[in-house]
């Protein structure tokens, strides 16, 4: 039995109580291109989605139905409250009815690790010699992986790594700027995802959710 449907009645009662953050679902989520929704209430949820009924000016006391998916679905219960909010918080911001929050400060996660190590396996490998057998033991390692995979594979790594890392720095620095960070802070995360990736963003973004979630708990 689906956990989130089963207590659907429930949220649908609670969420009565907030239409203007249903309609900010609809029109974002839901993507309805509408100035004014006059109404709209919550009819189902379940761990797929919602289904929300809603009026707008031009459809008079008739009301329109539209289903808004989860992504990714809910796994319990327990995970309504902050998909919810997170869900709030982007339609609000996007809409223009709060401003993006600004990030302060620069955190690091073990979602970091695994990126770097493979860099940093990747720039021990590059600086290891031929394989021979006046190799250091210290790089003998390098030098068999260097010898094994060839150097095609070292410079197409390098290529992917150098590119993939330049564009998502890139996209950093658009966060960067959108969010208002410090121009230390701001540095810190493009460098940061310069050198080892999606960590970089990715750390980002989940500040930014975590600012949004609680400027609205706190009711700014």
């Amino acid at each position: 039995m689906d956990p989130v449907a089963a207590k659907s009645s429930f949220l649908c009662m609670y969420m009565s109580t907030h239409k203007d953050t249903l309609a900010s679902y609809v029109i974002y989520h839901g993507k309805v291109v509408s100035t004014k929704i006059t109404d709209a209430e919550m009819t189902r949820i379940d761990s797929k989605g919602m289904d929300i009924s809603y009026q707008i000016p031009s459809s008079g006391n008739e009301k329109i139905s539209i289903r808004i998916g989860f992504e990714p679905p809910l796994s319990g219960y327990e995970e309504v409250k902050p998909r919810l909010l997170s869900m709030k918080a982007d339609a609000e911001e996007a809409l223009g009815m709060v401003p993006a929050p600004q990030i302060t400060e620069f955190t690091v996660s073990p979602t970091w690790l695994a990126p770097a190590g493979l860099v940093i396996l990747l720039t021990y490998v590059t600086l290891s010699p031929p394989l021979s057998s006046n190799v250091p033991p210290y790089l003998y390692p390098g030098s068999f992986i260097q010898n094994f995979v060839g150097e095609w594979v070292i410079k197409f790594s390098w290529g992917t790594v150098v590119v993939l890392h330049a564009l998502e720095s890139l996209y950093t620095a658009t966060l960067v700027k959108r969010h208002r960070t410090p121009f230390r802070v701001g540095a810190m995360y493009v460098i940061g995802t310069l050198l080892c990736g999606y960590p970089g963003w990715m750390e980002l973004k989940r500040n930014v959710q975590a600012a949004r979630i609680d400027s609205i708990l706190k009711g700014k």
